[in-house]
């Protein structure tokens, strides 16, 4: 009887140390199977991305050597329209789908009632850089920023640049402002900041794809980030995973001049609300971008990931669902802010996530 006692008691605790490392892998955003996950899913969409899918396709195949993810960082209106074709099974956005979108949109490869969930999980500054011969940083306001891109602004020495930076000695240059050639969430993001910090002066709406002829033009961010780094006197917009050795601006934020960085990015996004009249999976963030609370960088990309809440085909249903939960987990956004710049996502915002991700079949 005491044999049979010892040998209950040890498989209960196998099975409880079992139970546990399977908690512990879920949490992860691992299912139990491992290595035995097996197939090959299709993404495509922001540039914006690109270095931190980069980080999360390496860690989900190290521990899924049988998957394959390939993602093609081709932009983030290219990415929706792929995903819309069914040419792919997730794509990444600089910007959620509108309502309007969701309503008259076909989305290939989910199923007819399906809903979309849209998942805000890469969370990054835009930074506005520059390249001036001895200069790191500049101090500038909502609507300095509008003037020069919107071309009313065109000398490094204008009076406007000047009364923000009075200890910085201004060349007498020309100013080339450089924007997206394509469409872009990026430039979507940029431009409604630009609306709503400075509408006296930037009369377009938000938009992703620049609003007029002008300037010079270039694809993805890392064009931008190569023709403002290549020239002399220019100024651009990109993901400030990219912005390198070039100069950058510190924005004018109430009082103060804010510097991007991954916390101020974060912090407007804990601030701000998920925008009305969404499905229960849409996670969409209505951005306030006239905040004045103190250490907020306004010029913040939000970019997401988009599934489908059930897709016409099992195939690689399991493998979309996992690879989600993986770059939503405290891992995969780990690996996102060490190679991408990035700010991790709160917990709370992290379990809105994760009960979406659940969702899918």
């Amino acid at each position: 009887m005491n044999r049979t006692r010892l040998l209950a008691s040890a498989a209960l605790a196998a099975t409880s140390a079992l139970l546990l490392s399977s908690c512990a892998v879920n949490e992860m955003g691992l299912d139990d199977t491992g290595s035995n996950l097996d197939g090959y899913v299709i993404g495509a969409g922001s540039s914006a991305q690109g270095a931190a899918q980069q980080a999360w396709v390496a860690g989900f195949q190290t521990a899924h050597p049988h998957v394959t993810v390939d993602y093609d960082p081709s932009g983030s209106g290219a990415g929706r329209d792929t995903f819309m074709e069914g040419a792919s099974d997730f794509a990444g956005s600089d910007r959620a789908y509108t309502l309007d979108e969701l309503d008259e949109g076909r989305f290939g490869r989910c199923a007819p009632d399906s809903t979309v969930i849209q998942l805000p999980l890469y969370i990054s500054p835009i930074a506005v850089v520059f390249r001036l011969d001895g200069i790191d940083t500049l101090d500038l306001d909502a609507a300095t920023i509008a003037g020069i891109f919107a071309g009313d602004i065109v000398n490094w020495s204008d009076p406007a640049i000047a009364a923000t930076n009075p200890d910085v000695d201004l060349p007498d240059l020309p100013i080339t402002a450089v924007h997206r050639s394509d469409d872009s969430g990026t430039t979507e993001n940029f431009t409604e900041y630009l609306n709503a910090a400075a509408p006296d002066v930037w009369e377009w709406e938000a938009d992703g794809v620049w609003p007029f002829a002008g300037g010079e033009a270039a694809q993805g961010n890392s064009g931008v980030v190569d023709t403002v780094g290549k020239g002399v006197g220019t100024i651009g917009y990109a993901d400030a995973s990219r912005a390198g050795d070039l100069g950058t601006v510190a924005v004018q934020v109430g009082e103060e001049f804010v510097p991007f960085s991954p916390e101020a990015a974060a912090a407007i996004v804990d601030a701000s609300p998920l925008e009305e009249g969404r499905a229960e999976g849409d996670l969409t963030i209505a951005i306030d971008r006239t905040t004045e609370q103190a250490g907020v960088y306004p010029i913040v990309l939000v970019s997401y990931l988009i599934a489908c809440e059930e897709y016409v085909s099992p195939e690689n249903v399991e493998v979309v669902r996992e690879y989600l939960a993986y770059i939503a987990s405290e891992e995969g956004q780990q690996a996102a802010a060490e190679d991408a710049g990035s700010a991790p996502i709160s917990d709370a915002l992290r379990d809105r996530a994760m009960q979406a991700i659940e969702s899918i079949r």
